[in-house]
């Protein structure tokens, strides 16, 4: 499929709402000439159709209105990078990104540079994405004749739609009809007869449109045959009451499928429309669509953010709830990384645009969700292959119990024709087609409020086998940049220490300035003027602050100034072996203090990886850093460390674990874990991560929380019980019924309750899964 020549355009398929609404279209659009692949999702609406050449979408929009719905081209779409072309980054050993940061030498600066280790959400670029699907072109309003309007069916109140109208019409003339025939007896029967007629013509319609365009065996063919055959056995009155259930079952179906449309297309309400740009000192409000990269934005308190962005003045804190399901509201300030739709709470922020609104985290998320949903699971590869048989067997079952009693055992021809019809409406396949689709949409849009993406409902399925996780240290399982965790002072207070050496690194960019900056920062130390700062290559900083001449070197550097005592070089190698990077603060040649650094572990890792482990999953540790960092922090985390490997060392550990029969899920964030990635059974890309590690990836974890592992592997074990849950109640409401119309108890109308019944079921009990939360 990686021909050069095929092309993917994606559609909006209006009042597709049941997966053999799906299955009808996907037989109709294959069976045209230059078509390879046709991807539908029931949930999001939409289908990518693969054909060589040009894009037919003249005869693609005729087949699909032919069969009733309504479609709108979105254009061209995304193709994503397929997994086994992830080898082509295995750039060998410059590749690793963790650096070993300890027991170097930190000075100047020219330290193992980790600023290049950028952990910022840009991933797989969509850019070339078309998202107009989420405002409906003009093309969309145009609806088929005979289809219910989809474009209202999402935007409207639902009994404005095509299959309410339906539905109230057939109901209105049901209940005609039954008046008529109380007041006129003798019209009775063509009462209900046009009653039927109103109901029954568009279902006979599709049935038809369906069998030429290959979908002999639908829903409608079934439902047309027991009720034009109820007629002729003299049951008009029951066959009208039939199709009326029957219409009332698809409306709530309707109904149900938008609810799950609404959950993921709600993702896309949290961006505001408009946003107030700075522009030469002065603030206009401009939509926000229209906001282009690098241009700066205002928000001020109780605003939400709209765009993706990194803050460039300002400090507040931001409530991240509603994008990442995070209660606790973050600190933002300069240079930290901003979402849209995120709120900002307490004080006035410029942040500079890094994605546009077709690009930013939110309209990723979409794009991926629907992509995922188009993509068939193997529990509903097994069903549609089931139900290709299913139905026509039970047309066989239907024809055999009308005619073998009545043949053979002289019964009688009315009640087991009758009994024949009914067993054709219990088998409608609806309830048991739709029963895994509409777990897996639920369960894909559920993750995705959290921050959890799956590529698709084999992921899903396949998380929960998973028996062995292997995590990348540096921004998997640590925050990518290192922090001060120690401060030793020597005649002076901590404080003063902490504020020469941030006087030092004022406007440096560096990771360990950084790190010295933010904690002055939070522990609300001033930070007093430097003079003549620079920097000394591969030594230190140096600069006058307060009258005082003030170094910050690196340990080797501080001892050729000013001999450090035997006490305090015993603490710098107690500091090294915890992995921990140490630079000597001096005052006019005499030493003041030490400051020592290092990438903590993220504040869940310990309670993340207690939880596999009470699940029986094996965890352990790839790492290109050196063995001592890594060792402490695995030491600290309780984890098995495998470290100073390189790409293809920990491609090759995982097909190890793999021949040992594990099932291997690999987290990491960087271009040095594409290989591995893609080498696991599922890859997991952590954090945004970079375009390559997301592309190659089965799944990404948004937001940086190591328990979001355990949390998706119990999202996918909650999604399998719930698709064992929809097949239970699909077949055994089947069987029950079978039994009950067979021994005489009930009729036709109870038998179509049995496939609506079942159906809006298994639809609601589906949504449950719509409120799943994670731990």
């Amino acid at each position: 499929m990686n021909d050069a020549s095929i092309g993917k355009t994606r559609f909006r398929v209006g009042g597709m709402d049941c997966a053999s609404c799906a299955t009808k279209i996907e037989n109709a659009v294959t069976r045209l000439p230059g078509i390879t692949e046709v991807g539908i999702s029931v949930s999001a609406g939409t289908m990518t159709v693969s054909h060589r050449g040009p894009a037919p979408s003249a005869e693609i929009s005729r087949q699909v209105k032919a069969l009733g719905y309504s479609v709108a081209s979105l254009g061209a779409a995304r193709t994503a990078e397929p997994k086994a072309k992830a080898k082509a980054h295995e750039h060998g050993p410059n590749c690793s990104h963790d650096h070993d940061h300890s027991g170097h030498d930190h000075s100047g600066h020219a330290h193992d540079d980790h600023a290049g280790h950028d952990h910022k959400h840009d991933h797989d670029d969509h850019a070339g994405h078309d998202h107009s699907g989420h405002d409906h072109g003009p093309a969309a309003a145009e609806s088929a004749d005979t289809g219910h309007n989809h474009f209202d069916l999402d935007d409207g109140p639902w009994w404005k739609t095509r299959k309410a109208r339906m539905t109230i019409a057939c109901g209105a003339a049901l209940i005609a009809a039954y008046a008529i025939g109380q007041l006129m007896p003798q019209l009775g029967h063509w009462a209900f007869l046009v009653a039927l007629a109103v109901g029954l013509i568009p279902v006979a319609r599709r049935a038809y449109a369906g069998a030429i365009t290959g979908t002999p065996f639908s829903i409608e063919t079934l439902m047309t045959i027991a009720a034009v055959g109820a007629v002729f056995i003299g049951a008009t009155e029951e066959a009208a009451m039939v199709v009326l259930l029957f219409l009332i079952g698809e409306l709530l179906e309707g109904v149900a499928a938008r609810r799950a449309r609404a959950s993921i297309r709600g993702l896309a309400d949290l961006v505001p429309k408009t946003a107030l740009v700075e522009d030469g000192g002065t603030t206009r409000e401009v939509p926000a669509e229209s906001l282009a990269l690098g241009s700066v934005i205002l928000i001020r308190p109780g605003d939400r953010v709209a765009a993706d962005g990194t803050v460039v003045e300002g400090s507040s804190t931001l409530d991240e709830a509603p994008v990442t399901g995070e209660s606790v509201p973050k600190l933002k300030s300069v240079g930290d990384q901003v979402f849209a739709g995120t709120i900002n709470t307490d004080a006035v922020l410029k942040v500079r645009v890094t994605a546009t609104s077709a690009d930013n985290t939110i309209a990723r998320v979409i794009q991926l969700v629907e992509e995922a949903q188009e993509s068939k699971a193997p529990t509903e590869r097994f069903i549609d292959r089931f139900s290709r048989y299913y139905t026509p067997a039970v047309l066989v079952v239907g024809a055999l119990v009308a005619v073998m009693p009545p043949l053979f055992a002289g019964g009688d021809w009315q009640e087991w024709i009758y009994k024949g019809l009914a067993i054709l409406l219990i088998g409608c396949p609806c309830a048991l087609v739709i029963s895994t689709p509409a777990a897996i949409a639920a369960g894909l849009s559920a993750g995705a409020r959290r921050g959890l993406l799956l590529k698709g409902g084999a992921v899903l399925e396949g998380m929960r086998r998973v028996t062995s996780v292997a995590l990348d240290k540096t921004g998997t399982l640590t925050e990518g940049k290192p922090k001060v965790t120690d401060i030793v002072a020597v005649g002076r207070p901590e404080a003063k220490v902490l504020s020469l050496a941030a006087a030092l690194e004022t406007g440096s960019s560096h990771p360990l300035a950084l790190a010295i900056l933010g904690r002055a920062k939070a522990d609300g130390v001033p930070i007093p003027p430097a003079a003549a700062a620079k920097a000394v290559a591969g030594k230190g900083v140096t600069g006058k602050v307060g009258g005082e001449e003030v170094f910050l070197a690196s340990p080797k550097a501080a001892d050729e100034m000013a001999t450090l005592s035997g006490e305090l070089k015993d603490q710098i190698a107690a500091f090294n072996a915890e992995g921990k990077t140490v630079s000597v603060l001096l005052a006019d040649g005499r030493t003041i203090g030490l400051l020592a650094m290092r990438d903590e572990p993220r504040p869940d890792a310990i309670a993340a990886l207690a939880r596999l482990k009470e699940e029986g999953i094996a965890t352990v540790m790839l790492t290109g850093d050196n063995e001592a960092t890594a060792r402490a922090i695995g030491k600290g985390l309780g984890i098995s460390v495998r470290a100073g490997l390189l790409p293809d060392d920990k491609q090759r550990i995982v097909r190890e674990l793999q021949q040992q029969g594990q099932i291997v899920a690999k987290v990491g964030d960087g271009i040095n874990d594409a290989p591995a990635l893609a080498a696991a059974d599922f890859g997991v890309a952590m954090g945004g991560g970079t375009d390559v590690a997301l592309e190659t990836a089965d799944a990404a974890i948004l937001h940086g929380r190591v328990g979001d592992i355990p949390d998706m592997i119990a999202l996918s074990k909650s999604v399998m019980g719930n698709i064992t849950q929809n097949i239970t109640i699909a077949l055994g409401l089947k069987a029950v019924f079978l039994v009950t119309t067979i021994a005489g108890i009930t009729g036709l109308w109870p038998a179509i309750l049995a496939d609506t019944g079942a159906t809006v079921l298994v639809t609601a009990n589906a949504m449950r899964l719509l409120a799943w939360r994670g731990r």
